[in-house]
C-alpha cells in the first residue's frame, strides 16, 4: 500500500476540521433560526387567533340598537357623529367597528395579601360576603380602552372568578367611550403636534381631586403610575399632574383623571 505523505495527511485533517465545524456551526444557526420561527410563530398564532374570534364575534354580532344595525349596515362610518348625538351607545361592538387599532390595559385596584400590609398591587380586587353556606368570594376589575389618538374609556367589572370580571371591565369601558380635545397649548412649546390637554382642566371622584395642566413636547406624564395608563390611551404624551384628597384609592383617582380628560370638550377648535 501506498502510505501518504505527511503534508497530504495535515491537509486531510484540517480539511475534516473545518467542515466538522461548519456542521457545528450550520446546526447552531439552524437550532437558533428553529427558536426564532418557534418565538415568532407563537406569537403570530396567538396574535392571529385574538384577531380571527374578534372577526367571529362582530361576523355572528346580531344588533339590538337602531346605531348598531346602522354601524353593521355600513350606513354609519363616523364616530364622532355617532358621540355627537348624546345618546347612550349600549353595544361595545359598534366601537370595535368604528375604532381602530382599540387597545385595552387594566388598573392594579387591588391587593395581594403580604405581612404587615406589604403586598403588591395586583388588578383583581377580592371581597367576599358571608352567608350561612360560607364565605362567597367575588372579584372586581377596572379597565381603560383606547386608540391612543383621542378616543378613551373606563369601566368595571364584577364577577364570581378573574377573567369573566375582565371581560366586563373591557365591554363596559367600550361603552364608556369618550372623545377628548389635545393640543400643544404651553406658552414654552411651539410644535404643532396634539400631546398635551389644551388647558387646565380638574376633576373630581369621591374625595380625590386631579388637577390636569398643559406641558411642553418633551416632559412626559408628571402622574401616577395608574394615570399614566389612561393618558397615554388617550393619546397625552406630556402633562403636569396636580392631586388632592385620599389618592390612594386607585378607584377614584382614575375616575376623577377621566372626569378631568371629559372636561376638554368644553374647548372648540
Amino acid at each position: 500500500m501506498i502510505e501518504p505523505v505527511p503534508e497530504e495527511i495535515d491537509k486531510m485533517e484540517k480539511e475534516d476540521n473545518k467542515s466538522v465545524e461548519k456542521i457545528i456551526e450550520e446546526g447552531e444557526k439552524e437550532g437558533l433560526v428553529v427558536k426564532q420561527e418557534k418565538e415568532m410563530t407563537w406569537s403570530e398564532k396567538r396574535a392571529e387567533r385574538e384577531k380571527k374570534e374578534q372577526a367571529e364575534k362582530l361576523a355572528s354580532w346580531a344588533p339590538k340598537t337602531r346605531i348598531g344595525k346602522l354601524v353593521k349596515e355600513g350606513k354609519e362610518t363616523d364616530l364622532d357623529k355617532v358621540l355627537d348625538k348624546e345618546k347612550k351607545v349600549l353595544e361595545p361592538e359598534i366601537f370595535d367597528y368604528l375604532v381602530k387599532n382599540i387597545e385595552s390595559d387594566l388598573i392594579l385596584i387591588g391587593q395581594a395579601k403580604g405581612k404587615f400590609g406589604g403586598g403588591k398591587r395586583r388588578a383583581w380586587r377580592q371581597t367576599q360576603r358571608k352567608t350561612k353556606e360560607g364565605n362567597i368570594l367575588s372579584f372586581s376589575a377596572m379597565a381603560v380602552v383606547g386608540n391612543k389618538k383621542g378616543y378613551v374609556g373606563v369601566g368595571t367589572g364584577r364577577a364570581k372568578e378573574t377573567l369573566p370580571a375582565r371581560e366586563k371591565a373591557v365591554r363596559k369601558a367600550k361603552i364608556n367611550i369618550i372623545r377628548i380635545n389635545r393640543s400643544c397649548a404651553h406658552f414654552d412649546c411651539s410644535c404643532d403636534e396634539d400631546h398635551t390637554v389644551p388647558f387646565s382642566v380638574e376633576g373630581k371622584s369621591g374625595s380625590v381631586r386631579v388637577k390636569l395642566i398643559p406641558a411642553p413636547q418633551g416632559t412626559g406624564l408628571v402622574v401616577g403610575d395608574e394615570l399614566k395608563k389612561v393618558l397615554r390611551l388617550a393619546g397625552i404624551s406630556d402633562v403636569y399632574g396636580v392631586s388632592s384628597g385620599h389618592t390612594r384609592t386607585t378607584f377614584n383617582a382614575v375616575k376623577a383623571c377621566f372626569d378631568a380628560l371629559r372636561k376638554t370638550r368644553e374647548f372648540k377648535k
